[in-house]
């Protein structure tokens, strides 16, 4: 059992992590290895909600989308990673300029994966874990995944 990945591999899951939706929150694929990601974001103020603190639901994001690229690294080329369920914890409002995400996977498998994320805030004094979340995924051969048809309107 290899305990590492390429460096393709991880060059590929770093430029796939920041596609979309991700894109569009303005995450960035910090490091890659076996079993583990990382990503972080720079605070804008589109990331906080009403009282300055950054929203509940960017945290939550970046925890499945990071757990999920945790995930991807412990399976072969030729799958696609998908969210069965996630449960997250905020056990402190977040408000510094920055977080970071770790994640790292608990249960591997051929199939079905639990990873778990920490979440950061990034402060001038430093990280406080902000947020915890419990990700189950599911590996799934990429040929079986009906893509969606582009909305042409």
């Amino acid at each position: 059992m290899t305990t590492e990945i390429s460096d393709a591999r991880k060059a590929f899951l770093k430029k796939d992590f920041e596609r979309g939706f991700i894109r569009h929150c303005r995450f960035k694929a910090v490091h890659a290895s076996k079993n583990r990601f990382e990503s972080m974001v720079e605070i804008a103020p589109v990331h906080r909600q009403q009282d300055g603190f950054i929203h509940a639901g960017v945290m939550a994001a970046m925890a499945d989308h990071t757990a999920g690229y945790a995930a991807f690294t412990a399976v072969p080329e030729g799958f696609q990673i998908l969210t069965v369920e996630f449960k997250i914890n905020f056990l402190k409002p977040a408000f510094g300029g920055k977080i970071v995400c770790r994640s790292r996977v608990i249960r591997g498998g051929r199939q079905v994966l639990v990873s778990e994320s920490e979440v950061f805030d990034v402060r001038e004094k430093g990280e406080s874990l902000a947020a915890k979340a419990l990700v189950t995924l599911m590996a799934v051969p990429a040929e079986k995944i009906l893509k969606p048809k582009s909305d042409s309107k």
